[in-house]
């Protein structure tokens, strides 16, 4: 249970979802994890829930300067960051048509503009030690597209281009960069969607279920990990075989 032994995570959105259950599978082997998230008390929920030596940071990674003087703040902290994973996401799913350019603008924000801003504050510090790991959590949407989340497929995309062009930009400074493409998850996000939409899902999955969290996070625990020190610049797709 030692995979991460003496490793800092950064994990954005790690007070919920598959954020949370990264950071609570991360701290069990071994990790110091740093919670960003928005809201002060689903941090001080999970950092309580999770234990161990895990601090929380109220974050708005839509904003650079929010980001780079929280990202200074756990380096004063921890000592050094080794990981970043990027998982903070969100949806204001519509037809292109009937999506209000705010929705369109916010999710872009957060799903896009965030990873962008915390790598942007983070790789410096990696860059001088030699050394980090950054990972992107993308979706099959970002993939193959999604009826009716225009906003949200785009991002995931954009997500695996970055991925794709940081790898290139960082591999001569000692520093990875990978990509999770989670298919359908057991989280609060996928739990609003209507009854008949999750049975189209699961119909679709030849693995006949949608995934559960622990599943994506144990895919982050294996790039986190040194046993994937040879990986740079892949998209691991975690989506029981689905076909859009």
């Amino acid at each position: 249970m030692d995979r991460l032994k003496g490793k800092v995570v950064i994990i954005t959105g790690g007070a919920g979802g598959i954020g949370k259950e990264t950071s609570r599978l991360f701290v069990k082997e071994g990790a110091s994890v740093a919670i960003f998230d928005v809201s002060q008390e689903g941090i001080d929920a999970a950092v309580a829930e999770i234990g161990g030596n895990t601090r929380g940071y109220v974050v708005d990674v839509a904003r650079f300067d929010d980001v780079s003087k929280n990202v200074q703040q756990a380096i004063a902290d921890f000592g050094h960051i080794d990981v970043l994973i990027n998982a903070a996401g969100i949806t204001r799913d519509g037809f292109l048509t009937k999506m209000d350019v705010a929705d369109w603008d916010k999710v872009i924000a957060i799903n896009l503009t965030g990873p962008f801003n915390c790598t942007k504050a983070v790789a410096p510090h990696m860059m001088e030690r030699g050394s980090g790991n950054i990972i992107n959590v993308s979706s099959v949407v970002g993939v193959y597209g999604n009826i009716g989340q225009t906003n949200y497929s785009a991002t995931k995309a954009g997500l695996i281009g970055l991925t794709k062009t940081w790898a290139k930009e960082f591999a001569k400074k000692g520093m990875r960069v990978n990509a999770i493409a989670p298919g359908f998850i057991k989280t609060p996000m996928t739990a609003k969607m209507p009854d008949k939409v999750v049975q189209m899902v699961v119909d679709k999955t030849p693995m006949g279920r949608m995934g559960e969290p622990i599943e994506i996070a144990n895919a982050l625990l294996f790039l986190a990990s040194d046993e994937s020190s040879f990986v740079t610049g892949h998209i691991l797709q975690v989506d029981g075989g689905v076909v859009l």
